[in-house]
């Protein structure tokens, strides 16, 4: 089903939205506010607008990490996901998020619905046992997820790498092909074990998603990039695991559990469905079942694309459901042009903002960001500071703080009677531009959005400069043409505070009990003539640089001081994750030939979690590298600098191509990890000794 198939001309859309659910194991910080920020404004436009938007969301409360926490915190994974549980909710109301329902996976709703959707696809024959060997921690007498298994990789022996592929190489493997691997619990050496795991046969349904993923449901880079997976063949996929483990047990199969990427999309269901029980306005099978005219749309990043694409629709699919409309997906958020960063102080929790700045600071700096795209979105503090004081401050609540004390004091609290044709025609032209605006907002294009807004914010302010009301307001004889000027600049802030009022809710409400008026859509042709409004009072102050720099500051400290310390006996292996390798001589050493290289070109690559692709020139000649980097660079940070690469590597083909070369960096890892940048003059081509 398209979007556009819901667009009626006798009744309005009826519209159920959803965000990723957040992880109920530790805080929200400003990178999930990303998601929750941009599905918000999108249904709020909705209902703006007039249409029924339904929004819910909630957390994902299953999994290992949250049994692991839960144990290590002497409490119950119960207590620990309802401890999460009402933090989330808080810090989401407070950044304005209207969520209709925020519920939890870890509901009754929740077991009945996947309970029901995995029996229905077992009668189908789309579920299947096997016998899988697995990595086993012989000291916590589990078996290990693939996250919990570190090692060297088997393809290119990189050290430290997760259990379900190599971040430096691409490469994907199992936990039991790892080199040296240790369990990231214990520390202990992983055993075999075998045990039998339950499938869900994906590859069934490989017509189907393949007819579905290029139907319109997708951006078309997302549906580009699943068309790898269809060309390397679906494959069954592993939606069980053995206790002790905390999720809901699978039906018939003591001691096998649901694995929680299989029940945590449908804590979507689980969440609406809860809200349908409250509310006698909705129907869960008229939004849920197979032949359903409403429209569903998922909000998700980039990193999560596999499961709601392709897995999420297959088992609605199977069992009876409808798929979704639209699965719309956005980029990952950076600090100051580099990756999150606890070390830095730029790994900022949601409670964190919110103790030092107000929430519609960031609201409106993601809205003035956010595109259609799945490109990354960053979040320059300079930037920032710049921008709300000038756009928001300088442009928009200006407007009114110009005019409004003009007609509290010169004309009690009164706006003119009648507007001249000129000033008409202006308002009607602001009016007229909403049809753009409201494009913008469905097409999530919210920085076009607030270009057109603020530009439009000018053209006020500009109107008001050249009529200059503070000095006509000195001779008695200009006192009507200040009145009609301070009127229609007033009536034309209104129709941009509607245009913003899905982005600045709280703004809105203030603006409202200002002007005296509900702003909606349909009525911001309405222009307000003979009418009363409030006293003014400040509508959003300046930011000082200061607090964010205290913020900042803050930040850090809490880091430093929440670094672990570990009273434990040092295990002598666990210092070591590797043996070291034999021998070389000073002759296998010169072999190496280290070359400058610029870098011309850096791209992420979506799938990697670690890696960049770099288009390197090394002095008339061109070569690709695949580098486990993206921890500490943005590729736009890397585009124009100089570092060496070992250039007569033998070139290794990837799941994402091939890689010609190694840049070579250093450090502990993660954000602190540095490329080698060689001294200035340093040209492409020159060989390194």
């Amino acid at each position: 089903m398209q979007p556009q198939e819901c667009y009626m001309s006798d009744k309005k859309r009826k519209i159920l939205v959803t965000s990723a659910l957040p992880y109920a194991n530790g805080p929200l910080h400003i990178g999930h506010l990303v998601e929750h920020i941009q599905s918000d404004i999108w249904v709020r436009y909705q209902n703006l607008i007039g249409n029924h938007c339904t929004f819910v969301c909630g957390d994902d409360a299953h999994g290992t990490p949250i049994m692991l926490k839960a144990a290590a915190q002497n409490i119950s994974p119960e207590q620990l996901i309802s401890q999460y549980h009402v933090e989330h909710k808080q810090d989401l109301l407070d950044f304005h998020i209207n969520y209709q329902s925020y519920y939890t996976t870890h509901s009754e709703e929740n077991r009945a619905l996947a309970t029901e959707i995995y029996t229905k696809l077992k009668q189908n024959g789309d579920i299947v046992t096997q016998s899988v060997e697995q990595a086993y921690d012989p000291v916590k007498n589990m078996f290990l997820p693939d996250r919990y298994v570190k090692g060297e990789c088997p393809k290119c022996h990189a050290v430290g790498q997760y259990g379900d592929g190599c971040e430096v190489c691409g490469a994907h493997y199992s936990p039991t092909e790892l080199l040296n691997p240790i369990s990231a619990i214990s520390g202990a050496t992983p055993i075999r074990k075998a045990s039998e795991h339950y499938f869900f046969k994906l590859e069934n349904y490989t017509q189907i998603l393949e007819t579905w993923t290029r139907a319109g449901h997708l951006q078309n880079e997302i549906a580009n990039k699943l068309g790898e997976w269809f060309t390397e063949g679906l494959k069954s996929w592993d939606i069980s695991r053995d206790a002790p483990y905390f999720g809901f047990e699978i039906p018939d199969a003591p001691g096998k559990y649901f694995y929680v990427w299989l029940d945590a999309p449908i804590g979507y269901m689980a969440s609406f469905k809860k809200l349908c029980a409250e509310r006698s306005d909705l129907d869960f099978n008229e939004y849920w079942g197979k032949d359903s005219k409403c429209e569903l749309y998922h909000f998700i990043g980039k990193d999560i694309v596999y499961f709601h694409a392709l897995f999420w629709p297959a088992m609605l699919l199977g069992s009876g459901y409808r798929a979704p409309t639209q699965v719309l997906v956005h980029g990952f958020l950076t600090v100051n042009g580099a990756k999150m960063s606890k070390s830095r102080g730029t790994f900022i929790n949601a409670r964190q903002y919110l103790n030092n700045l107000p929430p519609e600071y960031l609201r409106y700096y993601f809205a003035s960001k956010l595109t259609d795209t799945i490109e990354d979105l960053d979040l320059n503090f300079d930037d920032f500071v710049a921008r709300i004081n000038s756009d928001m401050i300088g442009k928009f609540v200006n407007i009114a703080s110009r005019c409004a004390g003009f007609i509290n004091k010169n004309f009690t609290n009164k706006l003119a009677a009648t507007l001249s044709n000129s000033e008409q025609i202006l308002f009607a032209e602001f009016v007229q531009q909403g049809d753009n605006i409201a494009m913008a907002y469905e097409d999530r294009s919210y920085a076009k959005a607030m270009r057109e807004i603020m530009a439009m914010a000018d053209q006020v302010n500009r109107y008001i400069d050249d009529h200059k009301p503070w000095v006509l307001i000195k001779d008695p004889t200009k006192h009507a043409q200040v009145h009609a000027v301070c009127t229609l600049s007033l009536n034309l802030f209104k129709i941009l505070m509607t245009y913003l009022k899905p982005v600045l809710p709280a703004m809105a409400l203030m603006v409202e009990e200002f002007l005296q008026v509900q702003l909606t859509w349909d009525n911001r042709g309405q222009v307000l003539l003979n009418h009363t409004i409030n006293e003014f009072k400040p509508l959003m102050q300046r930011v000082d640089p200061k607090q964010v720099e205290k913020m900042l500051q803050e930040n850090l400290a809490a880091a430093e001081s929440a670094a672990p310390v570990s009273n434990a006996p040092v295990n002598n292996s666990q210092l070591t994750q590797e043996p070291i390798k034999p021998l070389i001589t000073i002759d296998d050493f010169t072999k190496v030939d280290l070359r400058i290289a610029k870098i011309v070109n850096a791209e992420a690559v979506p799938e990697a979690e670690k890696l960049l692709k770099l288009t390197l020139d090394l002095g008339g000649e061109t070569r690709q590298v695949f580098a486990g980097i993206k921890s500490a660079y943005t590729p736009e940070s890397l585009i124009g600098k100089h570092t060496v690469m070992v250039a007569n590597l033998e070139p290794r083909k990837m799941r994402f191509g091939i890689s010609e070369g190694m840049v070579l960096a250093a450090g502990p890892g993660g954000e602190d990890l540095w490329i080698l940048e060689p001294h200035a003059g340093a040209q492409p081509g020159m060989r390194v000794k």
